[in-house]
């Protein structure tokens, strides 16, 4: 019989372990935690110094069940959870259950933690085990009460005050008021109009285009040409005049590699670069790091995916830094490695950044063993890791100065003279303004240069972005809101309780949104503040650190959170759902308000229920004066029971259904869908016809929906796919790689390029 168990969350990294450990180790997993709160008030108890009740998770009973058996003919265990708080509570819970049956008696219990699921890395974790690290315990257990004790006493506040089935989160609150203050912003935005003005030339047969930066020796801000007569008179100047070079300044320029990855990068990347969501990122880093068959046995691919700190271990360098030598040219390889200091405070338990376990397993080597997710995420993570050991990228760049009667023009052009890093990757950004890499030809100072065009443009200024993931990601880091490892559970929270919704990949709060942040942030404003949640987070990283006791910052939380409850059980629901209107109902007279329901906010009489008037948020009095008749679709009779079809107007815009309704609920689209010609790939018997969502975005589906529910987003063509013969492919357009025709078929990856992008600028050559 086995002599020793070990204990991991996951049942994949048990078959793993067991195959690294041989014949004298059990290894059973955990299946994640075993114990949790009991759901329900007094789980969390303040007057007995925080308390706290606990039971086993129903569905991991079994599993518990199993671990209980086999400690029992076992002397010695090591638990092996995941190397963070969770997984060290995770520890301890298992410990305290087997403790309370009374079998650890004479038997050795150590903790053992690794990063990274390789035979070395298991190996030496074994070799030296420790105890449970108790103030990683009390940080996590502090946490969950935290965490319990706001979403168990506001959340039931909200359905007093809001509607049934709200609910609001510690963390999940002010990454729901960022989303709002964005949206906010958006609103009270006001455009501004200015113009610039341009010069076309040439030289040779280089083209290159200048823009106006000074004008009677003044540099010119944005605003410098407010409107259209002005810029009309700056031309006006500027016309008839020659264009001498008056100045060349040449520099050169380099750029460092980004940092390898942590979690908060990785998502941010993994959203920008490959599409996905955070959690599915997240949930794919998972899988790599547990491990997967690349046909030599079971290998963890990655370090641990939850971790704040961005270094390296000294012998990943040096592997790293042997691969670049022997994969490279001799000036790839910087003399010495390339450290990076992590920027977070208090870096979480993980030692190192996210990396792959081995440089030479390359991700072309791994891709037939890998789900395309996969591939992609290890291919990203193992491309980021080795250009963050490469040396700089070089640029010589070169602005010039044009000289036009009372105006100078410039004229800027970079040209990257050594690839360095870039050779293999470059990071993404949010929302980038476009370089100006124009190509320039060879110029020098007193070039007389012909004029081909002078021109002036117009310009509004444009509201701040709303937040993508990957931004909001970047935020919440930036704010200290949450930790890493929450983000992903955070914006999945925020989506599920539809507190937000994406239009076009950015996050748009929905009317129960702003009514949960509104109520939050007029009466309970410390604890959506931004500043006392970081705050919160940074001690709970000292009770991590050992620098601080979790039940004196459980009290001082407690205190002020507690007197607030009570201070607002007074509110009315009323003052927190309306919003008062100058406006008088057009039925009754008495004043109208914004209200808000079931679908949302909507303007109501205040003589409810006597007086019924309603409209829509976004109507005005003149059309809802009025109801309009029903219009009547001629020639045409409802195919379900022979009633008179009619147009209506639904939550989202007209449409036709029966006017026998509700008897009859048979609706269509007011308009005909597009028809494409293409045949459905699936059914083979339905053709695919141009459609919209709910919220405007077209999409392409079957018109034998509900019979066959197929659909694309992108514009189907009758084209088999010549990698995996599905029937159709499909034109999709993207900034980065121009229009291509792509298979629908996620897991065939075909993409064949029929336009390039529409690139603002071309690639520099070289200027002398």
């Amino acid at each position: 019989m086995p002599s020793s168990l070990l204990i991991v969350e996951s049942p994949s990294k048990a078959k793993t372990l067991k195959k690294y450990l041989g014949g004298d180790f059990e290894v059973l997993a955990s299946y994640g935690h075993v114990r949790d709160l009991v759901p329900k008030n007094g789980a969390v108890d303040p007057e007995k110094g925080f308390a706290m009740k606990y039971q086993l998770i129903a569905r991991n009973s079994k599993h518990v069940d199993a671990i209980v058996a086999a400690v029992r003919e076992a002397d010695n265990i090591y638990l092996a959870t995941d190397p963070d708080r969770e997984g060290e509570a995770i520890s301890w819970h298992l410990v305290e259950i087997l403790a309370s049956k009374k079998l650890l008696k004479g038997k050795t219990v150590q903790r053992v933690v690794f990063h990274e699921i390789t035979k070395n890395a298991v190996l030496d974790a074994i070799a030296h085990p420790r105890e449970i690290a108790q103030d990683l315990v009390d940080a996590q257990q502090a946490r969950r009460a935290l965490d319990y004790l706001v979403g168990f006493n506001l959340s039931p506040l909200l359905w007093k005050k809001i509607r049934r089935g709200l609910s609001a989160g510690r963390v999940q609150s002010p990454a729901l008021r960022l989303i709002c203050e964005r949206e906010n912003e958006i609103k009270a935005f006001t455009e501004q109009e200015y113009w610039s003005v341009h010069l076309d030339s040439h030289k040779g047969r280089t083209k290159f285009g200048a823009k106006l930066s000074q004008l009677d020796g003044a540099r010119l801000d944005q605003f410098a040409m407010p409107g259209e007569a002005v810029q009309a008179e700056v031309l006006a100047r500027l016309l008839d005049q020659p264009a001498v070079v008056s100045a060349i300044e040449k520099k050169k320029k380099t750029r460092n590699p980004a940092a390898p990855f942590t979690t908060s990068t990785l998502q941010q990347e993994a959203v920008r670069k490959l599409g996905m969501t955070t959690d599915r990122a997240m949930r794919t880093a998972q899988q790599l790091y547990e491990g997967v068959d690349s046909g030599q046995g079971t290998t963890g691919l990655i370090t641990y995916m939850r971790t704040d700190s961005v270094a390296l271990a000294a012998e990943a360098v040096t592997e790293i830094r042997h691969y670049i030598e022997h994969k490279f040219e001799g000036e790839f390889l910087p003399k010495n490695p390339v450290m990076f200091k992590n920027k977070a405070k208090n870096a979480q338990e993980a030692h190192e950044a996210i990396r792959p376990t081995s440089i030479y397993r390359s991700p072309e080597a791994l891709k037939p063993f890998l789900t395309t997710d996969q591939f992609k995420l290890y291919d990203m993570i193992w491309k980021r890791t080795l250009a963050c050991q490469m040396a700089p990228a070089k640029f010589d760049t070169t602005s010039v100065d044009i000289q036009v009667g009372p105006g100078v023009f410039r004229a800027s052009g970079q040209v990257q003279v050594f690839a360095g890093f870039l050779a293999v990757y470059e990071e993404d950004v949010d929302d980038a303004e476009d370089e100006d890499n124009a190509k320039l030809p060879v110029l020098a100072e007193g070039d007389v240069l012909p004029v081909d065009k002078l021109y002036g443009e117009q310009h509004f200024t444009q509201p701040p972005p709303r937040f993508s993931e990957a931004s909001l990601v970047k935020a919440l880091e930036e704010f200290g809101i949450g930790r890493p490892s929450t983000y992903a559970s955070i914006i999945s929270t925020l989506k599920d309780r539809e507190y937000v919704v994406l239009d076009k990949k950015r996050f748009v709060p929905t009317d129960t949104g702003e009514i949960v942040n509104k109520f939050l942030t007029e009466h309970f404003s410390q604890y959506v503040d931004y500043n006392f949640t970081a705050k919160l987070e940074n001690q709970l990283d000292e009770i991590a650190s050992g620098d601080r006791q979790w039940v004196p910052v459980m009290e001082a939380f407690w205190k002020g959170f507690h007197k607030q409850l009570v201070e607002k059980e007074g509110i009315s629901r009323e003052s927190i759902t309306t919003e008062a209107l100058d406006e008088a109902c057009p039925k009754c007279g008495k004043p109208l308000n914004i209200r808000f329901g079931k679908r949302g906010r909507f303007i109501g009489c205040t003589g409810y229920p006597e007086c019924d008037y309603t409209r829509d948020l976004h109507e005005s009095a003149e059309d809802a004066a009025e109801p309009e008749a029903p219009e009547i679709i001629e020639g045409r009779v409802c195919p379900k029971d022979g009633g008179q079809l009619v147009v209506k107007k639904g939550r989202y815009g007209k449409f036709i259904g029966c006017a026998n309704y509700p008897k009859c609920k048979h609706i269509e689209p007011l308009e005909k869908p597009k028809e494409t010609g293409v045949e459905c790939p699936e059914c083979k018997q339905g053709q695919l016809i141009e459609r919209k969502s709910r919220y405007g975005k077209l999409f392409y589906s079957c018109n034998r929906y509900p019979d066959c529910k197929y659909a694309t987003w992108n514009p189907p063509i009758a084209e088999p796919c010549p990698k995996c013969n599905w029937p159709i492919l499909t034109i999709k357009v993207t900034k980065r790689r121009g229009t291509e025709k792509v298979c629908p078929q996620k897991e065939c990856g075909y993409a064949e390029q029929i336009a390039p992008p529409e690139a603002k600028a071309e690639p520099v050559e070289s200027i002398e």
